[in-house]
């Protein structure tokens, strides 16, 4: 009887959860619930994936193209229009790669590139003595070797000629007119003829036709600039001949890298021509003037060329020892960290705090400094930017409708001059002192910042402005002042609120139509203030610190529009 009591048992259990699972499983059917329902559960934010750029609180149709939104996770990136995520797919297919920005000190060793160049100390230009007809050259092609007193052509010149007979016939008459006597010498002397060959001419008491052109230094013929058959002036150049038994070493050295070049700094250098050989110097001379185009100045040695082996305009690689590197704070990132368009120049900084890889847009100022370019403002050192796949990053965030180089919103900001934008930002920084004191339920530093506003608005003048800067700024500057007397004057706290809100309305529309000068503003917007009429506010934080309520309700609200700077 009693394992008959047990086997019921058994059974009635069996059916029991039988009963439950199939239960459970008609209710999904019904339902029509999917596998995903509980993601959808977690998810705050729908978007569109067509329009990335929508995200709604709530399921439905996407107000741009009709389609059903689907879950969006929503970190806090994803408020930040500047701010990209970006799957560990993805960041592999961009091949994205990053680096730590950092600020370092003049290097002890650079390395440069440059090439061998002649002495121009030992270049000699070979020059007419007299005007005359080229009859033959001895030197007859670039390059040839000459010496000191080797002859290289021979003139026919009748000047000379008639200045032979002007020597030969003073010199009968040189007793009764030795002052013509002595000019005629002299004239020859002019004509680079020596002592010995006046004498040889007045002795011998014939005119010598044609004359032979002397080398006046040994060295190597870089230039020939005349023929057989040319007439040539007195002083015409007819050979450019150098020294290459000495050269400069001439080295390009980067702006940025200047003040870690001192003369007499080591220079180790190799030469292409020369596998395998090393050779070393010293710098004696740094530019003074900067090359505008490449931003370099060249630094120079001077280097004996040791059985010509040497030749000019050889490339050469070398490296410089500075013996007393100075400090810098230059702040260099990679010529491919840099998107530029236009005026604007942005990198993408890695989001430190992410759960997932997230980039930041950030507009920078830089100065480029040869394969690099100088930050000068926009980063901070110890920030990692992405430095490969920058372009691929920049395509997606414009995909996903956050803000990139070529998409960056517009807006419908109107030019305005420094003076102006300047009065506009002092006027912002006041309301969100304003603003603040409402957070914190405090009602006297709320007037006393409303009173401040009043002052300020009295003191900034629209002198200065000219015609509809003028008459924009006077309209802007009458609505804060009556917004502004009304908060002063508020009995408690609820009215200052009441009259936050046209303040709030013209500050609004103050940075809506002229832009503002912080990084982001964010504009929020609770849906319960004053008894559900709801109201906006300008905040400097994402966070949302509700002034209309304070502490009671200091979460109530979402940010509706995120403002980057003009």
């Amino acid at each position: 009887m009693k394992k008959l009591l047990d086997h019921k048992l058994a059974l009635i259990l069996i059916t029991l959860v039988l009963g439950a699972a199939l239960g459970w499983g008609l209710k999904s059917v019904n339902t029509g619930e999917p596998e995903h329902s509980h993601e959808e559960a977690e998810a705050s934010l729908w978007t569109c994936s067509m329009h990335p750029n929508v995200k709604l609180p709530e399921a439905g149709d996407c107000p741009i193209c009709g389609m059903d939104l689907i879950p969006a996770t929503a970190g806090e990136e994803d408020y930040n229009p500047m701010v990209l995520k970006m799957t560990p797919e993805a960041l592999a297919m961009a091949q994205v790669q990053t680096l730590v920005v950092g600020e370092g000190s003049a290097k002890k060793e650079l390395t440069l590139s440059g090439k061998i160049q002649a002495d121009e100390r030992e270049n000699a230009s070979l020059t007419a003595k007299f005007p005359g007809r080229i009859e033959k050259l001895y030197v007859t092609f670039t390059g040839e070797q000459v010496k000191a007193g080797q002859k290289l052509a021979t003139i026919y010149s009748p000047e000379l000629m008639n200045a032979q007979k002007e020597l030969l016939e003073a010199a009968r008459t040189k007793a009764a007119f030795p002052q013509l006597y002595q000019a005629s010498k002299e004239k020859l002397a002019l004509w680079k003829l020596s002592a010995a060959q006046i004498e040889e001419i007045e002795r011998a008491g014939v005119v010598k036709e044609k004359w032979d052109i002397l080398a006046d230094q040994s060295g190597v013929v870089i230039q020939k600039n005349v023929s057989v058959g040319d007439y040539v002036a007195t002083g015409s150049v007819l050979f450019t001949v150098t020294n290459l038994n000495k050269l400069w070493l001439l080295l390009d050295v980067y702006e940025i890298d200047l003040p870690a070049v001192s003369l007499g700094d080591e220079i180790e250098y190799t030469v292409a021509g020369r596998a395998g050989d090393s050779f070393t110097a010293k710098v004696s001379f740094i530019d003074p003037l900067l090359n505008a185009q490449t931003r370099a100045a060249s630094i120079r040695a001077e280097i004996p060329n040791v059985g010509n082996s040497l030749k000019p305009e050889m490339f050469v690689t070398a490296r410089l020892r500075n013996k007393n590197p100075q400090s810098s704070t230059n702040l260099l990132v990679p010529r491919t960290a840099i998107l530029w368009s236009g005026k604007r120049s942005v990198v993408y900084v890695k989001v430190p705090s992410s759960s997932t890889a997230a980039f930041e847009m950030r507009e920078v100022h830089v100065s480029p400094q040869g394969e690099a370019y100088r930050i000068e403002s926009g980063l901070s050192a110890g920030e990692e930017i992405a430095v490969q796949g920058v372009f691929a990053i920049d395509a997606s965030a414009q995909l996903a409708g956050k803000q990139s180089m070529m998409s960056r919103p517009a807006g419908t900001y109107r030019e305005m001059s420094e003076a102006f934008r300047s009065n506009g930002t002092a006027v912002v920084a006041l309301y969100f002192k304003l603003k603040n004191a409402l957070v914190k339920d405090q009602a006297a530093p709320a007037k006393s910042a409303a009173n401040d506003l009043l002052q300020l608005l009295a003191k900034l003048q629209s002198s200065s402005l000219k015609g509809s800067e003028k008459s924009a700024w006077e309209g802007l500057s009458k609505k804060l002042n009556v917004a502004a007397g009304k908060l002063k004057s508020a009995k408690d706290i609820a009215e200052l609120r009441k009259h936050f809100e046209p303040l709030s309305a013209e500050v609004i529309f103050l940075t809506e139509s002229y832009g503002v000068n912080q990084e982001l503003v964010y504009k929020d917007y609770c849906p319960m203030a004053f008894n559900n009429k709801g109201a906006y506010w300008l905040s400097e934080t994402k966070e949302i610190t509700n002034p209309y309520f304070g502490a009671s309700m200091l979460a109530c609200g979402e940010v509706t529009k995120t403002y980057s700077k003009k």
